[in-house]
């Protein structure tokens, strides 16, 4: 947005001067643009470098990278030790013949199903398919479909249609690092 008030400043200014002076102050305020220009670049440059640290020192921190590497059973047992931190009952369904939830939480007279899908590329709509399907069965109020990774646009959609809640990569970094606090200060 400050770009384009800057550009169209210079723009102005530009047409003023061809109309109404010489072609010296005219390479005068090029130059003096191209400076300004190459300076709010580099601002940006290096404000986007910081915020890409400052990102992955995160993910350093959190342990995520570990996370990706595990199996699929390790993980629901991770998120099922995450989830009990968070402070909620956790029953762990059968590894076969789960009817889509890995695991069934319970707060405040709430119970949610939850599918986790620990995987490498993005998560499509089956894993929404199968969580909502459980919701009948195991008789909850709630879906959710956690992973280490991220969703489809189509995945999205239908959660967004069904009322299934979505945790990716980013929102499991921040309980990670909130576990990770937690009990440091303990």
């Amino acid at each position: 947005m400050v770009w384009r008030v800057i550009l169209m400043f210079f723009i102005l200014i530009f047409i003023v001067n061809f109309i109404f002076f010489d072609l010296e102050n005219l390479i005068l305020i090029l130059a003096l643009f191209t400076l300004i220009a190459v300076i709010i670049s580099d601002f940006r440059i290096k404000a986007n470098r910081k915020r890409q640290r400052e990102y992955e020192q995160k993910l350093l921190q959190s342990g995520i990278y570990q996370v990706d590497s595990m199996s699929g059973t390790t993980f629901e047992d991770y998120l099922a030790t995450i989830l009990k931190a968070k402070g909620y009952r956790v029953q762990q369904t059968p590894i076969s013949g789960d009817y889509g939830a890995d695991l069934i939480l319970s707060t405040n007279g709430k119970k949610i199903a939850v599918q986790a899908k620990r995987y490498s590329d993005k998560v499509g709509i089956q894993a929404v398919q199968e969580i909502f399907s459980a919701k009948n069965y195991y008789g909850v109020d709630e879906c959710w479909v956690i992973t280490n990774s991220y969703f489809t646009a189509p995945a999205i959609n239908l959660a967004d249609s069904n009322d299934v809640k979505l945790i990716d990569r980013d929102q499991l970094v921040d309980w990670m690092l909130e576990e990770k606090n937690r009990t440091q200060i303990s």
